[in-house]
């Protein structure tokens, strides 16, 4: 096998660890979502509501990112 074509581990670790953010972030989002939705007229609704959209939308960017990070450690060409 040529020493080219090998997975970069430390760029590996790094995606996973991306991964691992995006799956706390994939149970806090929709939590506080639930948490702002069940209490719509208490005074805190619309900052909790804009927390748990912007975990919810970050969630979603850490998975693309994760995911880019784990493909270019597979498959990236890498020239020395």
């Amino acid at each position: 096998m040529d020493e080219n074509n090998r997975t970069d581990r430390e760029i590996l670790s790094k995606g996973i660890r991306q991964m691992a953010v995006c799956l706390l972030l994939m149970f806090l989002g929709p939590f506080m979502l639930h948490i702002a939705f069940s209490n719509q007229e208490k005074s805190l609704y619309i900052p909790i509501l804009i927390v748990a959209a912007t975990l919810c939308a970050s969630a979603i960017y850490f998975l693309f990112k994760g995911l880019n990070t784990i493909m270019d450690s597979i498959f990236k060409n890498k020239k020395k």
